[in-house]
């Protein structure tokens, strides 16, 4: 039985973590190549970003209290809410005021799981696409509008988020 009283190590931490969104990876790769054998790739991708946008509205609630338009709240509540964030996905803040929060991750350990299984290219792209869309989810749910991108060839990085005030706040 492990031992309740042991501390781990922020290396531990992050290696645990790094596993924990390897086997989070694996899943949506296999569920895309399941449904893409069976429907086509267009509709296992419609299906696998529908699967992850809910996860991301769930998530949502977490953040409505900056909805629609504390940018600013907005961008500390969700970077503080990133376990190990810094060392998993090195944020860069290259935007944050009334107007637009952007934010551009530089690693993703689902990213780097996926390429440690050899995908790349544009079926890399395609399952950076399912992963992303739970941003759009998370975002939306919370009230704001969200235009980002997730990683194409020849990008660097990974995703880039851009998240604006929500329709409730620019009617206003």
């Amino acid at each position: 039985m492990a031992d309740q009283n042991r501390t781990v190590s922020a290396a531990e931490m992050q290696e645990l973590l790094r596993r924990s969104f390897a086997m989070r990876a694996a899943f949506y790769a296999e569920t895309f190549d399941v449904l893409k054998d069976k429907f086509g790739r267009e509709e296992a991708l419609a299906l696998c970003m529908e699967m992850t946008r809910r996860m991301g509205e769930k998530m949502g609630a977490n953040y409505a209290q900056f909805g629609p338009a504390d940018i600013e709240g907005l961008k500390n509540g969700f970077l503080a809410g990133i376990i190990e964030g810094e060392a998993l996905f090195s944020p860069e803040v290259t935007r944050c005021d009334a107007d637009e929060l952007r934010i551009h991750f530089h690693r993703c350990p689902l990213k780097e799981a996926w390429e440690a299984q050899g995908r790349n290219g544009d079926e890399l792209a395609d399952l950076c696409t399912i992963a992303g869309a739970i941003d759009g989810g998370l975002f939306e749910a919370a009230g704001f509008t969200f235009a980002g991108d997730t990683w194409k060839p020849g990008d660097t990085g990974c995703c880039r988020l851009r998240v604006l005030p929500g329709p409730a706040a620019v009617s206003q």
